[in-house]
């Protein structure tokens, strides 16, 4: 006697994740329209007065500003002047994974931002997106140095070319930039690149 074989079990189809570019997009979106909404917010509804919380070094009760700093801008031409880099940027970086965009988007902030609160010259007010911008050039430089597979050093290669020239605005130079900003944010970028891709995988034991 023959047995019939049991039918296969019905698979429930699985949802599909949204694509890539779509979340990076997104939320490079959000990113963007955050910062132009809350400009807006402060010159027309406080008159400027929000940029009190960016960074001031070393005065007390004042680090929690790291946390807002990147996200403030001294009027309209300092925003404009970061907006299109900040959203290029932020979208290679994000392609990458929105999770992972909003680690180093955190990293960034808070180690970068931290040190600028530590290190920087005193007297002075610290804030503007620059400092995003710096991390995530430096995130995709280093994820194209750490992992090395011809996608990540394409789009390291992409970054550089467009954005490189900016890195000599880690040197000290013009007082009225934040040069401790653009430095911190970029080895806070280089930093969330180790975390999230330091780690190479083994080699195989091809003998076994």
């Amino acid at each position: 006697m023959q047995r019939r074989p049991a039918s296969p079990p019905t698979s429930v189809p699985r949802r599909l994740a949204p694509a890539p570019v779509g979340s990076a997009l997104a939320v490079t979106a959000a990113l963007i329209a955050a910062v132009w909404v809350q400009e807006i917010i402060d010159l027309f509804a406080f008159g400027g007065r929000l940029d009190s919380y960016g960074i001031e070094p070393r005065t007390p009760g004042t680090f929690w500003h790291v946390l807002t700093a990147p996200f403030l801008h001294y009027g309209f031409p300092h925003l404009i002047a970061n907006t299109v880099p900040l959203a290029v940027l932020a979208f290679m970086s994000a392609v990458r994974g929105v999770g992972r965009f909003v680690a180093v988007t955190l990293v960034v902030v808070v180690v970068g931002g931290g040190l600028v609160w530590l290190f920087a010259r005193g007297g002075s007010v610290h804030l503007g997106a620059s400092e995003l911008i710096f991390g995530y050039l430096a995130y995709l430089l280093g994820v194209g140095w750490w992992e090395r597979t011809p996608a990540a050093i394409g789009v390291a290669v992409v970054a550089g070319a467009l954005y490189g020239g900016i890195l000599w605005d880690v040197l000290p130079g013009n007082p009225a930039v934040s040069w401790e900003a653009h430095l911190f944010g970029f080895l806070a970028g280089l930093l969330a690149a180790a975390l999230l891709h330091g780690r190479r995988p083994g080699r195989v034991d091809e003998r076994r």
